[in-house]
Parts: structure tokens; C-alpha cells; sequence
């Protein structure tokens, strides 16, 4: 506890007592507490060589190409750089997915900004229609200064 010695309005030999905390201590041993384990923290890793046995799990495979469709600002839609229509969105994209489950595979769509609601509806429809059911919109990250 520390001592206010000097006080407004009051005998200069009157002595109140502080109440405020003094953090002076708390941040001394705080610092010697982090010196401490950063001197200790090099001398608990292992300098004990062991050979370990060879892992068991098999590689996985890896993840399919993602799958892009595109639609144009005129309505052209695209599945990667080849052009498609709604009626046939469907078997070109199973062609594309091969034997993989449609309602798990996930869909990339891009569309041009100026591209009509209609369209952008036409394929999500198409889509759900032919089991096509995880669907991620692409955007361009404007937060990122060039980004474009």
C-alpha cells in the first residue's frame, strides 16, 4: 500500500492512504517470469536421435480439377473454355465428373457483372435440376488494393 503524503484542503502533515495500484512489481516479475522461459524453452527439446518406423496410411489421392462455369455479360455460358447451353449443362458437366457424385461434387460459377439475373438463375436451376447441388460463387476481392 502506498501513502498519499501531500493532500488538497488538508494539513500538510495529514497523511491519507492511496488506493490506487501500484503495477510496478506485477510487471517486474512478469518480465523476469518471461526471461526465465525464454532461456528454459531451448533446453527442453530432444537431442535423443530414434529412428521412427515408416508411416502406415496410404497417400490420398488427389482432390479433382475444380469444375468453372461461366456466364457472359450476352449469356454465353461456359464449363471450363468449352461453351455449353442450359439444355445440355447437365451431360456435359457428368462427362466432366465422370463416375464422382454429382450431389457432392462442387461447382465454381463465374459470372460477369453485368450478366442478367435470368441467366445466373438459369444455370443454378440447370444445376439443382441435374443433381448438381454444392455450388460456390466466384467474386473479385476488392478489400486487396490491384486486386481485380
Amino acid at each position: 500500500m502506498a501513502a498519499k503524503l501531500a493532500g488538497g484542503g488538508g494539513s500538510k502533515f495529514q497523511i491519507e492512504q492511496n488506493s490506487e495500484i501500484n503495477v510496478t512489481p506485477f510487471v517486474d516479475v512478469m518480465l523476469v517470469l518471461l526471461i526465465i522461459f525464454m532461456v528454459a524453452a531451448p533446453l527442453a527439446t530432444v537431442s535423443i536421435h530414434v529412428e521412427l518406423p515408416p508411416a502406415v496410411a496410404k497417400p490420398s489421392p488427389n482432390p479433382p480439377k475444380p469444375v468453372y462455369i461461366s456466364i457472359q455479360t450476352n449469356g454465353n455460358t461456359f464449363i471450363g473454355d468449352a461453351p455449353t447451353d442450359l439444355a445440355s449443362i447437365g451431360d456435359d458437366l457428368r462427362k466432366l465428373v465422370g463416375k464422382r457424385d454429382p450431389s457432392k461434387e462442387r461447382i465454381f460459377i463465374r459470372g460477369d457483372q453485368d450478366a442478367m439475373y435470368k441467366d445466373f438463375m438459369g444455370v443454378m436451376n440447370a444445376l439443382q435440376d441435374n443433381g448438381f447441388y454444392s455450388v460456390a460463387l466466384i467474386g473479385t476481392d476488392t478489400t486487396r488494393p490491384g486486386a481485380s
